[in-house]
Order: C-alpha cells, then structure tokens, then sequence
C-alpha cells in the first residue's frame, strides 16, 4: 500500500491524500461503508460503486468466521471474489465485537475466547489466529487485534487494558512477517491506538505503535460513551503524534459532524453504521440538517430528499413518497434511505477534500458543523 499526501488546510490539520491498494486507489478523507457480513445493508454493490461512489467498504472478521466461515471464502478466492465487490476493501479485527460480547467472553493474555451470537459454540481468537483469518478473507487493509475498553473503563483497567493490547500488537506483526498473502496481491497491517480517555495512555499506545513503520494507523476505543470534546481530544493527541506521511483511520466514528471535526484535526479514514442503521428506522442526514422521514411534516413534502442531491435517489425521490412507504413499512424505503445516507457521508467527505484543496475548508467546515447538527 502507498498513501500520498496530497494537500493540507492552512490553519487546520485537515489533509488530503491518495491511498494505492491492489483493487484500486482511495482518495482521502475517505468514508467506508460498513459491510460488516460482505454486504452493506440494503444497497447493491453497482449502487454503491456507481451512485454513492464508495471507494472502499469494512467487512468484519468476527461475523465472517462465524458465517459464512473462513473455508467457504477460502474456496470462493477470498472476500473479494466471494462478494463481487472488485475494489478495496478493510477488515476490523474482531476486536470491538469481542468487547461488545462482555456477558459471554473471556480475556487472557493468550487471546479472548467467546461464545457466538448464533449458536452459543466456543470459539478463541488470539493475535495470531487472527491475522491467518484476516489472511485467509483477503481484505486490503487489515487490523491488528486489540482490547477495546468501555469509555468509563477506570484508568488501572485502561493501563492494563493497553499492555495487554500491546503485547497482542507485538505478536499480530510477528504473524503477519510470518505468512503471505493467499490471492496474489499484498495486504497490509494497522495498528490500533488505544487508551481509553487518558491522554498520557493515549500519547503512550500513539508512541508505541509507530515503532512498526506501518503503512497506515488506526485510533481505535473511541465513541464508546465518553463525550464529544473528550473524543476530540484524544484525536488531536494522537494525530500530533503519528507519522504525518501514513493516514489515520479513526474506527467507527461517527455521526457527520463527529467526521469533519476529525477531518480538522488529521484523520483520514472513517467507518460508521450509522448511515444504513438509521436509514433503517428513518433518520436522514443531509445537507441541510437531520430529517425523521416518519414525521407527520413530511406528509405533503414534494421536495427531493436533499437539495444537494448527493445521489440518485435525492434527484428521483421525493420526502412524501419516502415517509409513505416507512408508514407503510415498504421494505424499498430502508434501501432508499439507506443508499440516500450512504451517499450523502461519502459526498461530505469528499466535498470536504475539495475545500482542503482550494484552501477554504475551515470556514466550510464551521458553516456545515452548524447545519448539520439541526433537526429539520
């Protein structure tokens, strides 16, 4: 993977960049769509390279061992193959679901066993099992595999916490050195920053894991219950510290103005749920603010679903017909809204690329934080 810086912001950390994988380039700041099982939630895959213009998708490792398996994506010649989906794609460790899965999961420094959602069967990961299933799914990018803690997590759990994921780091690159890639093309590694809101935890994992001259950098445990301005905090910490020539990947975060505040301050990548997840139960992001399609305001609304017409189905829909068919629990209304969110995050990310390049991105930025927190 090679990653090109591009542009900076005069008076922000905001950059622009290029990132080359094997299945094509990715233009920073970039937004990835969650398609946590090999699938984005109720979009075809021509929708969302053609219309919402996704450069990148996230699939996730937990949900793909357990189903469809590691040996069906062996057979198929990876999750590329497998899925159809012929660009870059990025795997999460695992690592966060692990933590999601408190009730029926145990840590040790060997690894974290756990009982699966599906069916209750034992399984284990461990850093090295890890990296050989991310190996054998075939993403472009692949994470290394962390403990993410609460955002309340007390700071002796934090440290703790954060030796324990350090030492996994350690054993993830001793893996990844040791075996290949499956499909004849090159997969690369990020690290994960952890540390919970402590800044002295943060500055220390930040410090730590540039020691491996990775290709790029990920700031994980982040948007997990702590306020806003701390998240913001931790970011600009972190970013101070990372090599200012790999890009930043903050994981899972967030809502629109979340992205352009960690825009602001460095971050190049992104991934979140909710884009489809709130499609799903009718919540809209849009150029102009936040849209509850279901509102009775909508009733008589003829107008496209946003001004900006960030996709097709802005220019073809309008909001009356939308909050119809979520009234009458039409199935095509979570796609619309869903390709509609979808669209709109990669539109934002991109239109905030433009304005780091002609040099007016912070005075955009603050107009757009103030218009996208409204509720329409």
């Amino acid at each position: 993977m090679k990653f090109e810086l591009q542009h900076t912001a005069a008076g922000t950390r905001a950059r622009a960049g290029r990132i080359e994988t094997a299945h094509g380039a990715v233009h920073t700041p970039v937004f990835m769509p969650v398609g946590t099982a090999a699938s984005v939630k109720g979009i075809f895959h021509r929708d969302l390279a053609d219309d919402a213009h996704a450069e990148i998708i996230l699939a996730n490792t937990y949900h793909l061992y357990l189903r469809p398996g590691i040996e069906i994506l062996e057979k198929a010649g990876g999750v590329h193959r497998f899925s159809s989906w012929t660009r870059p794609m990025l795997t999460d460790s695992g690592g966060f679901q692990v933590f999601s899965l408190a009730a029926c999961r145990k840590i040790t420094e060997e690894g974290c066993r756990f009982s699966s959602h599906i069916d209750g069967s034992k399984h284990l990961f461990t850093p090295e099992n890890v990296i050989d299933t991310q190996r054998a799914i075939g993403a472009d990018i692949i994470m290394a595999f962390d403990e993410c803690p609460p955002g309340d997590a007390p700071r002796d759990y934090a440290a703790k916490s954060l030796d324990l994921t350090h030492r996994w780091l350690e054993r993830c690159f001793e893996q990844y050195a040791r075996t290949e890639p499956r499909y004849g093309y090159a997969q690369t590694l990020f690290p994960i920053v952890q540390g919970v809101v402590y800044p002295d935890l943060r500055a220390r994992s930040a410090e730590f894991v540039t020691r491996f001259n990775a290709d790029g950098y990920a700031i994980g445990g982040l948007a997990v219950g702590e306020p806003a301005p701390v998240m913001y905090e931790m970011v600009e910490l972190v970013t101070d510290i990372l090599p200012a020539d790999r890009p930043r990947y903050l994981m899972g975060v967030g809502t629109p103005v979340n992205i352009l505040e960690a825009i602001d301050r460095g971050v190049d990548m992104f991934d979140c749920v909710m884009p489809t997840r709130n499609g799903r139960n009718g919540m809209l992001f849009t150029s102009e603010g936040i849209i509850n399609i279901r509102n009775e305001k909508w009733r008589e609304d003829f107008s496209p679903l946003d001004p900006a017409g960030t996709s097709f189905v802005d220019r073809t829909y309008t909001k009356a017909y939308l909050r119809h068919l979520a009234i009458s629990g039409e199935m095509l209304a979570a796609e619309i809204a869903s390709l509609h969110n979808v669209a709109f995050y990669i539109w934002l990310v991109g239109e905030a690329r433009r304005r780091i390049a002609a040099g007016d991105f912070a005075q955009w930025k603050a107009e757009m934080v103030e218009r996208l927190a409204r509720r329409l």
